[in-house]
């Protein structure tokens, strides 16, 4: 038997089995994976419900659950838990840094040896453009002209020009901050001179709801926005777009640029997180790459990102293939939970041995 934990909610679950239940004939040698998917929500509580836990005021120091004098029930997990993992290799790496690590790099430093970087894996079930039941036509590497319906009646749903020699760029996502809209609005006024379309489907942040409103009403034969969540519109976004934008401030692992891989729509991402991990750079000397990459955070980079992308996109040789490409990469379950299965033998081997 194992036990695996997910954030902070979860998280003091591992601490219950090293000290309340360390005794316990059942739960003694059962060990815990815990797994971080966003170390910005770490559980934070005052230290006086400790009580409420169950748990000794022994714990409450800077080598257990004290956090700035007060308590973290996410440091907990990290500190108890046999084995820690998180949904990218990058993110592992990051949050072993001050930039990124939330005041818990030292922890997770301490932790290396046990940590785990294991990328979320996506259902092709329910996002894969050959079998979309969303979608206006279906399509594959092999018969591509079903994306071109997929265009049209995307610009028609949002209602504009009709035309397939103009690139779509499609957004879905949270619209705040840590999403990249203070860069993706900064760019905005170049990006309408570049005569493309922008899609955008999501919730958010207030003052981006009314800055990008007010960015549609002044531009609308270029924007569609939709602020709401919609899972039909957004497979219907993955199919017509060309492009996808994730300029992501940080990004533990992200699924829609692997959405937009499968549907062979072109991800414009920075490569932090897990969008460094599935997104390799284009290279058109050696015909390598998947989608176009960006480092610095900056409305300079990502601008001069999204300018290779249109190069790349308005020349069209290679273009196809650069499609093609995504579309055949496998960021499937399978994959990943083979790398998971690995780390549960492991330590159920190491508990059987103690």
């Amino acid at each position: 038997d194992l036990i695996h934990c997910h954030d902070w909610q979860s998280a003091l679950v591992p601490v219950y089995l090293k000290t309340l239940y360390r005794s316990d004939p059942l739960l003694a040698r059962v060990p815990s994976v815990f797994t971080i998917h966003n170390i910005a929500y770490q559980g934070l509580f005052w230290h006086y419900d400790l009580p409420l836990t169950n748990l000794g005021w022994e714990l409450f120091t800077p080598q257990a659950l004290e956090f700035y004098g007060k308590l973290n029930f996410l440091k907990g997990g990290i500190v108890f838990a046999d084995a820690v993992t998180t949904v990218s290799r990058k993110y592992m790496e990051e949050i072993q840094s001050p930039e990124f690590g939330g005041g818990l790099e030292g922890v997770l430093r301490d932790r290396h040896r046990d940590l785990h970087g294991i990328l979320n894996g996506v259902d092709y079930d329910d996002w894969s453009p050959a079998k979309d039941p969303f979608i206006q036509a279906k399509y594959d590497p092999q018969r591509l002209s079903g994306k071109k319906a997929c265009k049209a009646d995307l610009q028609k749903e949002f209602g504009l020009p009709v035309d397939d020699q103009t690139p779509v760029i499609g957004i879905i996502s949270r619209l705040t901050e840590q999403k990249g809209f203070d860069l993706i609005t900064a760019v905005m006024d170049d990006l309408m001179k570049e005569s493309v379309q922008l899609i955008i489907l999501g919730t958010g942040d207030e003052k981006y709801h009314l800055l990008l409103d007010s960015l549609a009403k002044k531009n609308p034969r270029q924007i569609g926005l939709k602020i709401a969540f919609d899972n039909a519109l957004a497979h219907k976004i993955e199919a017509g777009a060309d492009l996808f934008l994730m300029p992501s401030r940080f990004e533990p692992c992200g699924l829609n640029q692997i959405y937009s891989l499968k549907y062979g729509t072109v991800p414009i991402v920075r490569a932090v997180g897990g969008l460094d991990d599935t997104i390799e750079d284009h290279h058109p000397e050696n015909q390598r790459g998947n989608g176009f990459k960006f480092k610095d955070y900056s409305p300079s980079s990502l601008f001069e990102a999204i300018r290779r992308a249109l190069r790349v996109y308005r020349d069209g040789s290679g273009w196809e293939k650069l499609m093609i490409r995504g579309m055949m990469a496998d960021f499937s379950w399978d994959r990943s939970a083979r790398t998971y299965l690995q780390v549960y033998q492991d330590l159920a081997r190491k508990k059987t041995s103690a």
